[in-house]
Order: structure tokens, then C-alpha cells, then sequence
């Protein structure tokens, strides 16, 4: 047992009151704790501190989200969790809340969770004298008798004091005395009235009203008090008095008694005559409270229900009850009054914490929710008892009286039912008996307890070789009973070795929808296949997989072409089949052999004769390749046949390759060398000679037409710019002509060296100046960029008019070799000392001729190749011995190959020295300008051609 005092003043009616705060632990094994505090507390004043009292901490409060619950839903108690400590929430008033009633108390209870707890805590409110006794009426009439004797008693109206025991009503006093006195009587259950009590006779004639003052007093510090006036008229003589049958009546009623309803009927007597026997019945002045539930007929004496009776909130009455006559007499009785109790009351269901919803991994025993069911009634009509359904996995236990404790009963499974709708049935033992019905939904929260699962553990995809990066092959789908982020699944690639390779050098998956995309093209005669497997995962914690493996299977494409075997076909060396004049029909010339590295009807091959030198004496086998004899070879047939096979597959497009058999038909080698010696160079000629052709004919050609153009627009830029000068100044003096454009790049054209120009004019002084810069490089003339006019910017009009050229300085004339002008054109002794004047321009002709010379040397560029390609002067060379001619006795071919095994070593010196020929690098040119030669006109070009194919 813990005790702890506080003590504390509070200002009321502008005067301080100690107040005493006496806080008393009840034992905590029963989980209750008692305070004490006085009525009238300021809001926030604290009551107790209940973590030390109750042993908890701050964190258990913060962590149990500890709360107060009361059974009536009041809240003049609030919980600090912070602190730990109770706080007065609102003003509380003793007599508002609990009126006479003493000790007036507030029950309630603190309810922490995780794990949950009930602790009961009880606060004694004590009254303080912050009421003063005061009475219903201003004041009172009697009507008394002359003729009352002494010891007449007559009921005065008690004050009222809401306050209680100290605090409440103590004495009266009555003020005069000379007649009447006071007469302090108890009830049975410690409450008090007054009478006044006639002690001294009255006499009419002496004073006909007698004037009293009656005070009440209570027992306070400072006391308090309140008075009424009471006014007694003395009346003529009634000699008796109305006499009750019985001092004291009583009577049980049910709480369900109907309006109107009688109870009791009370009786009085008077032995007097006349109107003096006349009883008038009324209740007592002091028993108001019980005047709105009954009544009382004035003249018959019954007492009838008028109010709604409640067991529940007033177990009896005790009622004063008077007879009065007519002369003023008057006698007093009691009616006591005892309501029954009658199962009236339904219980009443308050959830007062509740864990929704719940993992569906809670273990049996787990407290769901916790109840509270309170019945009004009294005895069995407010027993209860309280149960839910026997097929729910959930039970009711009661934890202490009145409250109950929802636990589950089973192991709980969301996927198998994801939420339950408990109803919860109280009732009491009432007859008939009564009944509440509470439903509780609660959900069922998801754990990650199940793995995504695929349909299939194995599935398979096709794509096409030579697919596009990304394109999607297959999507796989998986799935997951549990719910939200426990079933959202991601799907991965698993890393594993392909080829050598990880699985994502091929392949990707979209996290999101399980696609399976190629990360690059594939190749079927590479890689036929792949096995991946791809794993989903959902977003659970921990995170729950399963896998599956996806079989990729590469569909061939024919994007291969054939490849030709044998006959080998050798650049440097002619092999050409013999087969001699004595061949019969179906003669076996030679085989071509061809594979196709694809699969399928892609790899199929089927061989044609595609152009020969004589269809009618050879075909080839559409299926073997073989080529055969079709007649008899005759005298007639050309000893040189050539053959072109085309060997094509049967995929979709079909691709083909096209392979040359040299057949001679001759019975000796002499007569095959000499028939066979200019084959190399016919091939080589008939094969690139129209393709250099068209070549040089289309450069010509744009050239060309790209100088015509060029020429065009200078010609009208010149003559708009000369009316322009004409129209503004017609007596001006002509302006000297200026050398155009000439740029070379590449060093191979008229120039040698850039040179910018500036020049400098005015129409006053009518004299021009040429200012010539530094060239800017050796191999480039730019004067202006925008190939238009040789001077860089625009001047005024005065700087246009130019009326005197000045001559030159020394550091910008050309040497003889690259003077501007034509090809090849030459100056006067004037200019090779730098003090001539300025060159003449070129005329039309001249241009037009210059023109024609660049283009006959495109031409001669294009015909003389690199060492890739062969000459006219290495075309004929009697370089075909019987070498070329294949022995099958000598040489041996191995098929996909171009090497040749042969015996003859003089063979193999001519091989290596041509590699060693064609490996040297070009001769270098000399770095010394040459002067230019005159220009060639297409003629001349042609036949000098011709002297170099010679």
C-alpha cells in the first residue's frame, strides 16, 4: 500500500480554502488504484501519477497507446502519456455529479495494448462548503389556532444543502421564541427535518400574527447560512386534529408501473363537526423531489404513479405526507415506497480496443479485442453471459467482471478466408431473457508465406536468326496468392554461363511483365539454342522465388549463300579441265562441289548452266553438280570452253553462287597453251573496261556541266555589277580588271601559292590602291570564301573611284611556273623582273580550253589504277605456261581451299616474286614543282592513251 499527499489552495468567492489531496494506491495485484481530490479542482491539476503507483514507464504508456475508458462516456479525468499522470479534464461539481450520494466516486479504467492491460482506478471526489443552505420559499404562512394547545407541531420545509457531511446543514435557529420553538427530527437514514412546535398557548386578542425568522446554518469553515421568513396567523379555535390511521404506510411497486396507477390510499380522521371535519390530503412541503413521479388526490387520500419508475436509478422513496382540516389543524405520516426490480434492460456491448486487422500468422491465444458488457438490471436479470459462434477459430474469455477478451482460437489462413464477421451475443438471465448482438469485422492481414508459382516449370520460345536487338521472344507469367506488395512479382534473369558468355550478353527480362527480350542478333550456325532461367520474386519481406527455364530455339534463315568447293578459283593462276576430242557422250568433265552452311530446305543446292561457250556440248546435273558431256565432241568444238555454273539454294529468297570452269577440249598440252595464252587479259578486259568507261564519262560529264555553271553565273554577276557601276557615276574612268579566282586544293592546278587582295578606293583622289598579303599557304589560293569576286569587302563610293593604279610591290609576282593565266602561258622579261603591268585576263576561249585540259586529266587519273588492278601492258604478257592447266597427275585441289599442291618449283618462284612485286610500295614523287604542260585537248589525250597501251 502506497500513500502519497499533496497539498494545494484554490481561490473561490475571492477568499483562499486549503485543500487537502490525499491519494491512495490500492493493492496493484488486483490492478486498482484509488485517489482522492477535493470538487472544483482547476482544469490540468494533476491527481495522480500513475506510472509510479501502476509500475509502468513512459515507453510501455507510449508503446500500449494508453487510454481511459468509462463505462458512462464521461471525461472529467484525462490521461497525460507523456508524463504519466492524471489530469483533471473539466470543473467537476460533487453535487452536480453525485448530488446526496456520499463518497461520490469516478470509476473508469486505463487500457494499454501490446500486450493489453486493465487497470481500474477509482477517484473519491470530496466536497468542500462551496454551497450555503437556502430554502425553496421566500417565506411561509401558518394558520394556527387560538385554541392549539401547547406541544402543536407543524412542518417546516427543510433547507437545502448540496454540500455534504461537515459541509452541509447543521442547526436552524428560530427567531423570537416567545410561542414557537424548533424541532429537529431524524429519519432512519440520517437526514433531518423540522417542526415548529407550539409552546406557548396563542391568544387572537393579544396578537392576531406573529412574525418568525428561520435560519439555517451549516457546519463550513467560514460557516454559511440562509434564512426564511415564516408568518403565523392566529385563527379561531379548532379544537381537534386530523389523525392518520397509520404513522407509517408502505408499499412496493414494480418499475414498470403504468401511469395512473394506484399504490396506497392513506386515511386521517378529525372528531370535529362541520367544515372543521373536512381533511385535505397533500404531501409534505419538503418532499418535492417525489412530486414529479407521484401524486396525491387531496380528498380521497390515493397516491398515484405519474412518472416513469427505474429500478436502476431510484431503488425506494420515502415520502412525507400530511391531513389538514379546515381550522388549520394538521397531522403528518410517511408512505415509503420500494420499486422492484423487472428485467427491463438489455446488456450493452462497448468494444473498448480492438486489433484490426491481424497477421494471418498470429498465434492461437492472441487477444483480438477487448469488451466491455454492462447490464442495468440487478440480481440475475443483469447476469450475462456471452458467447459467438463455435465454427468461427476464435473464442470469448473473461478477463475480469463485466469485461471479456476476443482471443483466437485456430491458425488463420488469408488465402483460404480472407476476413471474418464475429457476432458477439450477450445475454442476461432475465426472464424473459434479454439479448444484444455485436458484429466485429475483422480482416485478415497477408504474410508472405507462398512463392510465386509458374503454370509450367519449363516452357520454349522461338526466334528467327538475324532478329533485331530487343525483340521480345516469349513472356512468362507468374503467380502469387498472397496480396499487395506480397504478390507483386519481378521477374529476373539468373545468371549463368552462354557460350562463355552471362545469360544477360543475350538476354533480358522486363521486371515488370516477365518479357523476355534478345539483348543482340543471333546466328543458327553459331548457336542453335540457349537454356535460361528466369526467376520471380515477390516484394514480401523476406522476399519469396521460384524459377523456370525457358528453352530458346534459334530458327535458321538462309542468309547464307552457297560456298563453292572445288573448282578453286585462284587469282593469279588459271586451272582449266581437259577433256579430249575422243570424249563420248555423258563424259564426265569435272564436279563442282558446293556446301551451304544453313539447315533445312535452306541448304538444299541445285546447280544450272548458267552462260557457256557452247550450250550444246555440256550440262551440268541439277542435283550433283556433275558436268557431263551431252554429243559427241567434234573437230569443230573450240578448244577454249568457258563455263559459268550458278549453284543456287532452295531457301526463301534463294541465294546463289556462281563458279567458272576453263574447259579445253584438246588432246595435247601444246595445243591447250597456245589457245589459252591472252585468256587472263580477255577476262580482266571484258570485265572492268565498261565499268572505267562509264566512270571517266560520268566525271567528265559533271564536270563539265558544274564549270559551265559556274562560268554562267560569273558572267551575269560581272555584267549586273558593271551596270551598277555605270548608273552611278557615268563619267567614271573603268575600273581595271582584277584576276578571278583561282583556288587549288589539292596542288595540282594552276597555282601554287594563295594570295589575298585588298583593295582601296575613293572618289575624290580617283586613284586606286592594291594591297597583296602574304599567301596564307603553299598549296592554296582563297581570296574569298564565297567564290564570287576577288574582293573581300565592300567600300564606300568614294573608295570605288579609282583614277590611278599604282604599280605593284615586288613580294607578291609569281615566278613563270605558276603565273595566273592559262596553261602554260608565258610573260615578257617585264615579268620575270616584277615590273610589268598587271596580266591581261583570260579570255572566254582560253577558260573554255583550260576547262577541257582538267578534264582529260580526271580521265588519264582514272585510267591508270593502283596495284590492285591490272594494266593494258600486264593484260597480254605471255606470262600462261602449262601450269595453269590443271594435271591432275601434278597438282592436287584441296576443296574449300585456294592453296595448290603442286611439284613444280618454277611455278612457285613466279608466284613469289609477283607477291613480292606487288608489295613494294609506288614510287615516290618528286617534291619539286614542275612547270605545267600546255594543256591537252581531248584528241591529244586519245592518242597517247593509245601510245601507253602499246
Amino acid at each position: 500500500m502506497i500513500g502519497v499527499l499533496f497539498c494545494g489552495t484554490e481561490k473561490k468567492s475571492f477568499s483562499w480554502w486549503p485543500l487537502l489531496l490525499c491519494i491512495c494506491v490500492a493493492d496493484m495485484a488486483l490492478g486498482q488504484v484509488r485517489y482522492s481530490v477535493p470538487e472544483e479542482m482547476a482544469t490540468g491539476s494533476v491527481v495522480g501519477n500513475i506510472i509510479q503507483d501502476l509500475g509502468l514507464d513512459v515507453k510501455r504508456m507510449k508503446s500500449g497507446r494508453a487510454r481511459i475508458f468509462t463505462e458512462d462516456g464521461s471525461e472529467y479525468i484525462g490521461l497525460n502519456a507523456e508524463k504519466g499522470t492524471l489530469v483533471v479534464a473539466k470543473r467537476i461539481d460533487r453535487e452536480e455529479l453525485c448530488k446526496q450520494v456520499s463518497p461520490c466516486s469516478l470509476h473508469f479504467q486505463i487500457i494499454l495494448d501490446n500486450p493489453m492491460e486493465l487497470h481500474r482506478i477509482d477517484v473519491e471526489i470530496t466536497d468542500i462548503n462551496d454551497n450555503a443552505p437556502f430554502f425553496t420559499k421566500k417565506e411561509y404562512n401558518f394558520q394556527v389556532s387560538e385554541s392549539a394547545s401547547p406541544g402543536a407541531r407543524y412542518s417546516l420545509e427543510s433547507a437545502k444543502d448540496p454540500d455534504v457531511a461537515q459541509n452541509t446543514l447543521q442547526t436552524y435557529k428560530l427567531n423570537p421564541t416567545d410561542n414557537f420553538k424548533l424541532n429537529v427530527v431524524s429519519r432512519p437514514d440520517g437526514t433531518k427535518y423540522i417542526e415548529m412546535v407550539l409552546h406557548t398557548s396563542l391568544d387572537r386578542e393579544k396578537q392576531e400574527e406573529h412574525k418568525l425568522t428561520l435560519t439555517a446554518f451549516d457546519g463550513g469553515n467560514p460557516q454559511k447560512s440562509g434564512s426564511v421568513k415564516i408568518n403565523v396567523v392566529v385563527l379561531d379555535a379548532n379544537d381537534n386534529a386530523p389523525a392518520f390511521s397509520q404513522s407509517v404506510y408502505r408499499v412496493t411497486v414494480p418499475e414498470n408501473a403504468s401511469r395512473g396507477a394506484v399504490i396506497v390510499r392513506v386515511s386521517a380522521t378529525d372528531n370535529d363537526k362541520g367544515a372543521n371535519e373536512e381533511v385535505v390530503y397533500s404531501f409534505s412541503q419538503h418532499t418535492d423531489s417525489a412530486s414529479s413521479l407521484f401524486n396525491m388526490d387531496a380528498k380521497t387520500g390515493e397516491m398515484t404513479v405519474v412518472g416513469m419508475l427505474d429500478y436502476e436509478k431510484a431503488k425506494h422513496y420515502e415520502i412525507d405526507i400530511e391531513a389538514t382540516d379546515k381550522g388549520g389543524l394538521a397531522d403528518t405520516s410517511k408512505v415509503l415506497i420500494e420499486v422492484t426490480d423487472l428485467n427491463d434492460n438489455a446488456p450493452v456491448i462497448s468494444i473498448i480496443s480492438l486489433s484490426n486487422p491481424i497477421p494471418e500468422d498470429s498465434a492461437p491465444e492472441t487477444v483480438i479485442a477487448m469488451l466491455n458488457i454492462k447490464d442495468l438490471d440487478s440480481d440475475k436479470n443483469g447476469q450475462v453471459k456471452c458467447f459467438i459462434s463455435k465454427d468461427l477459430p476464435f473464442k470469448i474469455k473473461s478477463s475480469s467482471t463485466n469485461f471479456y477478451s476476443l482471443m483466437s482460437d485456430d491458425v488463420l489462413d488469408r488465402e483460404t478466408v480472407p476476413e471474418y464477421n464475429i457476432t458477439i451475443t450477450a445475454m442476461d438471465e432475465g426472464s424473459p431473457p434479454y439479448s444484444t448482438n455485436k458484429t466485429i469485422n475483422l480482416r485478415i492481414s497477408d504474410v508472405n508465406d507462398h512463392a510465386p508459382m509458374f503454370p509450367q516449370s519449363f516452357s520454349t520460345a522461338f526466334i528467327t536468326e538475324n532478329n533485331a536487338p530487343g525483340m521480345a521472344l516469349l513472356s512468362v507469367k507468374a503467380s502469387d496468392k498472397d496480396y499487395g506488395n506480397n504478390a507483386r512479382i519481378s521477374y529476373f534473369l539468373e545468371d549463368s554461363q552462354l557460350n562463355g558468355m552471362s545469360a544477360s550478353a543475350y538476354f533480358s527480362v522486363n521486371a515488370e511483365s516477365g518479357e523476355i527480350l534478345a539483348v543482340r542478333s543471333f546466328d543458327y550456325e553459331q548457336t542453335k539454342e540457349f537454356h535460361i532461367r528466369v526467376k520471380a520474386q515477390d516484394g514480401g519481406s523476406p522476399p519469396l522465388s521460384s524459377n523456370v527455364t525457358v528453352k530458346v530455339m534459334i530458327q535458321d534463315q538462309n542468309d547464307n549463300p552457297p560456298q563453292v568447293l572445288y573448282p578453286v578459283q585462284t587469282g593469279g593462276s588459271l586451272v582449266a579441265e581437259m577433256v579430249p576430242r575422243s570424249a563420248d557422250v555423258g563424259y564426265l568433265v569435272t564436279k563442282v562441289v558446293a556446301v551451304d552452311v544453313d539447315s533445312g530446305q535452306n541448304a538444299w543446292l541445285s546447280y544450272k548452266l548458267q552462260k557457256a561457250t557452247d550450250r550444246a556440248l555440256f550440262e551440268v546435273g541439277l542435283q550433283n553438280g556433275e558436268i557431263r558431256t551431252i554429243r559427241q565432241v567434234t573437230d569443230k568444238d573450240a578448244v577454249k570452253q568457258r563455263l559459268t555454273v550458278i549453284v543456287e539454294d532452295n531457301g526463301q529468297p534463294s541465294r546463289s553462287a556462281t563458279v567458272i570452269v576453263n574447259v579445253a577440249v584438246a588432246d595435247s598440252f601444246p595445243e591447250v597453251l597456245s589457245e589459252f595464252t591472252d585468256f587472263t587479259q580477255d577476262k580482266e578486259y571484258n570485265d572492268n573496261l565498261t565499268f572505267y568507261l562509264v566512270l571517266a564519262l560520268a566525271v567528265v560529264s559533271f564536270l563539265f556541266i558544274t564549270c559551265l555553271v559556274v562560268i554562267i553565273s560569273v558572267k551575269i554577276y560581272r555584267w549586273r555589277h558593271e551596270r551598277v557601276l555605270y548608273k552611278s557615276s557615268g563619267n567614271l574612268p573603268v575600273i581595271p580588271y582584277y584576276p578571278p579566282l583561282y583556288a587549288d586544293v589539292g596542288g595540282t592546278g594552276t597555282l601554287k601559292q594563295a594570295f589575298s587582295y585588298e583593295v582601296y578606293g575613293t572618289n575624290d583622289s580617283r586613284k586606286s590602291d592594291i594591297k597583296c598579303s602574304r599567301p596564307f599557304s603553299q598549296s592554296t589560293l582563297s581570296v574569298d570564301h564565297s567564290a564570287t569576286r576577288t574582293v573581300p569587302r565592300h567600300k564606300t563610293e568614294s573608295e570605288i573611284l579609282l583614277t590611278e593604279q599604282k604599280p605593284p610591290n615586288n613580294d607578291w609576282r609569281f615566278t613563270q611556273g605558276p603565273r595566273p593565266g592559262p596553261s602554260g602561258a608565258t610573260g615578257g622579261p617585264e615579268v620575270a623582273m616584277g615590273t610589268g603591268p598587271w596580266p591581261q585576263p583570260p579570255t572566254e576561249a582560253e577558260q573554255l580550253q583550260a576547262l577541257m585540259a582538267a578534264a582529260n586529266e580526271v580521265s588519264e587519273a582514272t585510267a591508270t589504277l593502283g596495284p590492285g588492278t591490272m594494266g593494258l601492258s600486264t593484260r597480254y604478257s605471255p606470262q600462261f605456261t602449262l601450269q595453269h592447266v590443271p594435271d591432275y597427275r601434278q597438282n592436287v585441289y584441296i576443296p574449300g581451299s585456294t592453296a595448290t599442291l603442286t611439284s613444280n618449283p618454277q611455278q612457285q618462284q613466279a608466284t613469289a616474286q609477283q607477291a613480292a612485286q606487288q608489295a613494294l610500295p609506288p614510287p615516290q614523287v618528286s617534291a619539286q614543282p614542275e612547270p605545267p604542260k600546255a594543256a591537252q585537248t581531248p584528241a591529244s589525250k586519245k592518242k597517247s592513251t593509245k601510245k601507253e597501251k602499246k
